[in-house]
């Protein structure tokens, strides 16, 4: 297979060659006539003048070849019907002479034209310069129509002519391909990079970057492969984060399970009700895991459905607070609404919302110590209704603000998540909120507290 550099190669040689041979034939072309109207323009004015002097001098066209002879020395000529030509080289007289009538009277415009004594139609004739004599009409002159052999000057003229043409195109193709040459390369090499850093990537040196730094569109290609390269790289890493971070949250119940289980079934321990209630809390976690994982493939797969209704945000935030209002007490947290009362209605799914709020409160609960508070607000905000979970508790910093809603984050390497077990709760918040057309933010400063805003379109 020829490579891209040798295919435009071939392209610009094909494309320069059809260029030159065009160029040539119709600057060659078009300087022929050029010429031949040049000639004949220059002998027309001379010829009339030779023609109606000799006629004022003889008062009629016997001989008539002798002006025609003053002005094409070298051309032959007949002056009668059947006339001997002579030997010398010629080139055809351009004219015929003719008489009033429309009698041809001298010309030579080339072996198969008219001759003398042959006849031209009036409308014929009456294209041609009329020559005059005393006000009166006594002939015409009528430019020929053939073109016969050309007289050595004009041979010479038209083939230096063709040489220049021939020459320049010749030139002109070898300065085409050497430029051409230069400009494909340039434009190849970039193209070779990317191909070399596209094999790069897919043998798995993800995050390869390509040094190109042209302003053009094979730099703007450039920028994107390597922001797409760095992406995969992120991804890559933040996969096996997760990865690591799921078996570490699986491992943990199971091997608690798995102890108690095994020193129950070997009779090394009795059953009491704290070991019982210890398992089913591991298997609880266990489930709310699997579940996680599950909702989280099914939004990324866009397969979640949603029951989509026109609802009351203000019943959805007194549920929330009410299935949360014991556990915050248990932990001597303060939960409490705030805002308007009379919300707009929404077209939001019931269900989802109350997991976007729940997963919101869930992760204020999960880092406030005894005293905190945790307020859910609410308000209309334009055309949006807006709804937010602020605490007051530890903050969190702004190196990791802007990666909190990445799967399995966490804020230190111990797995202590600031967030809950799975690190995949606001992962799925996002989801859920964009899938339903809304938009998700969180503002928050250390030692202060954060603000998780959620924005939805008003119904």
């Amino acid at each position: 297979m020829r490579s891209l550099s040798v295919k435009i190669t071939l392209v610009l040689v094909v494309v320069s060659i059809i260029g030159a041979l065009f160029t040539s034939f119709y600057i060659q072309n078009q300087t022929q006539k050029a010429f031949d109207n040049f000639i004949r323009d220059r002998d027309q004015q001379v010829l009339v003048e030779a023609l109606t002097e000799y006629y004022s001098a003889t008062g009629n066209w016997e001989d008539a070849h002798i002006p025609f002879q003053q002005v094409y020395p070298f051309a032959q000529h007949s002056t009668q019907a059947g006339g001997q030509q002579g030997n010398q080289p010629y080139a055809n007289i351009p004219f015929i002479l003719t008489s009033t009538s429309g009698e041809i009277i001298d010309t030579n415009p080339g072996p198969g034209g008219p001759k003398p004594g042959a006849s031209v139609p009036l409308d014929e004739v009456e294209k041609g310069i009329s020559l005059e004599v005393d006000g009166n009409i006594v002939g015409w002159l009528i430019p020929a129509t053939l073109q016969g052999p050309r007289n050595s000057p004009q041979k010479d003229f038209l083939n230096t002519v063709q040489q220049g043409l021939v020459i320049s195109s010749i030139g002109t193709l070898l300065i085409a391909l050497t430029l051409g040459g230069f400009l494909i390369q340039s434009f190849t090499r970039p193209i070779r990079k990317l191909a070399g850093a596209t094999e790069k990537v897919a043998g798995g040196e993800l995050g390869y970057q390509v040094d190109i730094r042209s302003k053009d569109e094979l730099g703007k290609l450039a920028s994107s492969f390597n922001r797409m390269s760095t992406d995969l790289e992120k991804a890559d890493l933040a996969r096996k984060q997760m990865t690591s971070d799921i078996a570490h949250d699986l491992r943990t119940p199971l091997t608690i399970l798995q102890g108690y289980t095994e020193v129950l079934s070997e009779g090394k321990m009795a059953g009491t009700t704290e070991i019982y209630q210890t398992m089913y809390q591991q298997s609880q976690h266990l489930g709310y895991l699997i579940d996680d994982l599950k909702t989280l493939s099914l939004l990324d797969s866009e397969e979640l459905t949603f029951q989509i209704q026109n609802i009351d945000p203000a019943l959805i935030l007194q549920q929330v607070e009410s299935a949360f209002l014991p556990l915050a007490k248990e932990k001597g947290i303060e939960l409490s609404l705030a805002g308007e009362i009379d919300l707009p209605r929404v077209d939001l799914d019931p269900g989802r919302l109350t997991q976007i709020l729940g997963n919101l409160v869930n992760n204020a609960l999960q880092v406030l110590s005894f005293g905190g508070k945790i307020e859910l607000k609410s308000y209309q905000k334009g055309d949006n209704l807006i709804l937010e979970v602020v605490d007051d508790g530890p903050g969190i910093s702004e190196e990791n603000l802007p990666h909190i809603f990445n799967r399995s984050f966490r804020t230190d390497s111990s797995r202590n998540s600031e967030f809950g077990s799975s690190g995949l709760g606001l992962a799925i918040t996002r989801k859920l909120v964009e899938a339903q057309k809304g938009r998700i933010s969180v503002q928050s400063t250390l030692g202060e507290g954060t603000t998780f805003q959620v924005e939805f379109p008003i119904a």
